[in-house]
Order: structure tokens, then sequence, then C-alpha cells
């Protein structure tokens, strides 16, 4: 089963800017202690599947993850799927673990899209980004980290403030 905090809910909440739902626990932090991608289960407290694993929840990333999508990366990533075997063999191999990960918690029976459009073409830079950061190696998170550069914030972005 997968945990978290009462700090870590108001944390992520907070970067995500939602209220969250089901059972899920975070999988990497910054340097700081914040969190930037958390793992959910497969499916939803009404029992709906729910095949996204990974979230990336650190504002700083999704904000210049979004930048390079506006900016053309998914579509050049996609041509350099379908040039380089190797690049494209190493994302299929990340999916499988993705989807064996994933199935770990309970089998999603159909499994959902491959998560960030899959083995042949790019469809969301920030699910890559989250794989990245929780399990790698994820060839297109890694490039798009690389990209985006990693986070070097001198105060944490988020901090529970207890009232009062």
């Amino acid at each position: 089963m997968l945990t978290h905090s009462d700090e870590d809910r108001l944390v992520v909440e907070a970067q995500l800017g939602r209220e969250l739902r089901g059972d899920w626990a975070v999988v990497r932090r910054c340097h700081l202690g914040v969190p930037m991608a958390i793992e959910s289960y497969p499916r939803t407290p009404d029992g709906a599947p729910f095949p996204t694993l990974f979230w990336l929840t650190c504002p700083v990333l999704a904000k210049r993850a979004g930048r390079l999508e506006g900016d053309g990366w998914m579509a050049a990533l996609t041509e350099r799927l379908e040039a380089e075997g190797n690049l494209r063999a190493r994302l299929a191999r990340a999916i499988e673990r993705y989807r064996a990960r994933r199935d770990a918690h309970e089998p999603v029976q159909g499994g959902g899209g491959p998560p960030g459009g899959g083995p042949d073409r790019v469809k969301c830079l920030h699910a890559h980004l989250a794989h990245e950061l929780a399990d790698p190696p994820n060839p297109i998170g890694a490039l798009t980290l690389a990209a985006a550069g990693y986070p070097d914030c001198r105060e944490p972005c988020f901090r529970v403030v207890e009232p009062g």
C-alpha cells in the first residue's frame, strides 16, 4: 500500500492545485526535501482504473516541461524515436518496467495507453520526466530533464505552516 504523511499531502496538493484521491506516496524529493514526483495506486477509491502511475509535482520542472512542450520538443523527440532504434528500444524497456511496477500494485485490465505516449511517439513530457525521477531510466525523461535543467532552488518552494 502506498502511504504519505499529512505534511506531504498538504505540500503535494498545493503543488498540484487540487485535492488528491486514493493511495499515493512520494517517490522523489529534491535536495531541499520537497516532493518532486509521486506514485499513485492504479485504481481510484471508487474502483475505476487509474493507469497513470507517476505524477510530476515539482512546480519548477512542471513549468519547464510545459515550456519545452510548447516549443515543439515532443515532436522533435518523436522524430528521434523514429530515426533512432536504440532510443525506441530503451523507451520500450522503460515502459515495460513502468507497467510491471503498476501491475505489481494491482493489474489494470487493458492497462490503458502507454505512459506519456508510448514507444513510438511522445505525448507528455511531464509523464516521462516523472518516470525518470521516480524509477529511472526513462530515456525521454532523461532527455527532458537535461533540456529543462535540474532545479537548483535555494529555498523550498512549499512549506507547511502550522496555524496560529
